[in-house]
């Protein structure tokens, strides 16, 4: 019985996830108290899909086992849709589903047993259950009654998340949700994925494809060393890093970079002689200004390729810095700062 005070507001303003202040230590075995979480501060709108981004041990499961129950936070609070998580825990708990990163399945369960047992857990009755609808919908219908055993690692990997939508809830949160499934797997799971979104459901994840994040989310946040350091919609991050590259191929051979195409903030690269990489903070240059110097020189522009900041270089910026995070607007103009196309990971396949 919950008193009046602790019934939460479930107006659409109020978060799908929410932490204040929120702490972890975990105490050392042989050396000093560890960390995990320092004063993490994290709002997920209702509706949203919201990538959780971080480096290995940057507090990105730590942050998902305190909202899962798996593990007790030190201070602070969070909230699910409202509920908080200890005050009004059984309430927390039914309001999300949990897909962890690691593959704990029965070997000697089916999919549609599991599936079934799991519905038992959260009470629902079975007149209600979804069971094969969700396997269908993860191309898990033709394994229904087959060992989890003899399931592929992305076949037990797509069962996790039908696990963690046996109860409809509307908050879902991925950890690593595409980690070891195929490229039209995971297309298939994202479709999915959209369809419980538009119907409003709440998406958080983790991944380490920022191609994936970049594409999904409406809203990021990225954590490092136990701290949210940055948090902003996606296009709102992209704008952070002011760079962008043309790669001007010319008419006529060249040995040495045009005069006009060098200044504050521009870098220039002869790749071939009739090939020049230019990168410039647009916000201060036009790519206009850059063509009429080229047009200067009576050399002839025969083609012209544009890329704009991705997400991954964002990422190595704000996690590379020791102090996690761009330490002056400098840096994020600065094409030389922080060597960020030789840092750069390999895409996702």
């Amino acid at each position: 019985m919950f008193t009046e005070s602790r019934m939460p507001d479930h107006s659409p303003a109020i978060p799908a996830v929410e932490t204040t202040s929120l702490r972890k230590i975990y105490p050392g075995i042989d050396g000093p108290p560890k960390e995990a979480l320092k004063s993490v501060d994290l709002s997920v709108p209702r509706g949203s899909i919201f990538g959780l981004l971080g480096p290995n041990g940057a507090g990105k499961s730590t942050l998902i086992n305190i909202l899962a129950g798996l593990v007790v936070k030190t201070s602070g609070s969070a909230r699910i849709l409202g509920w908080d998580i200890e005050d009004d825990m059984r309430h927390a708990r039914s309001s999300i589903g949990i897909v962890p990163q690691e593959l704990n399945l029965d070997a000697f369960f089916s999919p549609r047993e599991m599936m079934e047992l799991q519905a038992g857990f959260y009470g629902v009755p079975k007149r209600e259950r979804r069971t094969m609808e969700i396997l269908k919908a993860l191309a898990l219908d033709d394994k229904a009654d087959v060992y989890a055993r003899s399931l592929s690692g992305g076949m037990r990997r797509r069962l996790l998340v039908a696990k963690a939508l046996v109860h409809s809830p509307p908050v879902v949160i991925l950890d690593e949700p595409t980690a070891g499934v195929d490229v039209e797997l995971r297309q298939a799971l994202w479709e999915y994925m959209k369809e419980l979104n538009d119907d409003g459901t709440t998406i958080l994840l983790t991944t380490h494809y920022l191609e994936e994040a970049e594409e999904m989310c409406d809203q990021i946040a990225i954590i490092n060393h136990g701290g949210i350091i940055a948090q902003d919609t996606t296009a709102a991050l992209l704008a952070r890093l002011d760079r962008k590259e043309a790669r001007i191929c010319i008419d006529s051979d060249i040995d040495a970079v045009p005069d006009g195409l060098s200044g504050p903030g521009v870098d220039t690269v002869l790749e071939s002689p009739r090939e020049i990489l230019v990168r410039f903070p647009p916000s201060q240059i036009q790519m206009g200004t850059l063509l009429d110097a080229i047009k200067r020189t009576g050399l002839t522009i025969t083609d012209l390729s544009t890329r704009d900041t991705d997400l991954e270089e964002i990422f190595v910026a704000l996690t590379s810095d020791s102090a996690g995070g761009l330490p002056s607007s400098r840096r994020a103009s600065d094409p030389q700062a922080g060597s960020l196309e030789t840092a750069r990971t390999q895409p996702a396949p």
